[in-house]
């Protein structure tokens, strides 16, 4: 006899159903074109399922970015701090890419006009990959590979700036290659700021 069919598991089944049709029909459409009507009818549930865990597209977009950098764009630790950067900064690169259609760069454009997706993408993905960014920095201090009191608010800005400099001029995002120098140049301004300061 099977066993009755479980609510919670039908229920993470439609999320990520409705996260995943977010994602597509957003780099199909863009976010401007994308609507509640067609989210459900792509993951094929009600608009009523939809609105009973997410108050607008923006917010369903913003969980399913929050999905994505966490699996695209982790902060790896291999004990090499140039090769992890330029491994999870490159991931980052992916989310945006191609500009024009991202569901991350949507959302961040969006957060622009939206104080409420401003606020809940800072706290639900920036803080947390801040966090995560951090806790990388400590342990290439720890190691040796950084000065212990290299500041990380201004290594965060040195890391990260470029990425979104060019996004939002649309100077096109870096390569592997480019982004390998770029995280070279950081690092090895970091070493230098803490030996003067030595």
């Amino acid at each position: 006899m099977n066993a009755a069919p479980d609510p919670s598991r039908r229920s993470e089944r439609a999320r990520v159903a409705v996260l995943e049709s977010a994602m597509a029909l957003c780099r199909e459409t863009g976010f401007a074109r994308l609507t509640i009507e067609a989210i459900a009818e792509r993951a094929g549930v009600s608009k009523k399922t939809i609105y009973r865990w997410w108050p607008s597209k923006g917010a369903v977009l913003l969980e399913a970015v929050f999905d994505a950098a966490a699996s695209v764009a982790p902060h790896g630790d291999t004990g090499d701090l140039a090769r992890d950067m330029s491994a999870q900064m490159m991931g980052v690169v992916a989310l945006l890419t191609p500009q024009d259609t991202s569901p991350v760069a949507a959302i961040i454009a969006e957060a622009q006009r939206d104080p409420a997706i401003a606020d809940a993408l800072r706290e639900q993905v920036i803080r947390p990959n801040i966090e995560h960014f951090e806790e990388r920095m400590r342990s290439a201090q720890r190691a040796g590979e950084i000065p212990e009191d290299a500041d990380l608010g201004v290594a965060l800005d040195l890391f990260y700036g470029p990425i979104y400099h060019r996004l939002v001029f649309h100077l096109g995002l870096p390569d592997d290659e480019e982004m390998r120098v770029r995280v070279d140049h950081v690092i090895a301004g970091l070493r230098a700021v803490g030996s003067n300061q030595g």
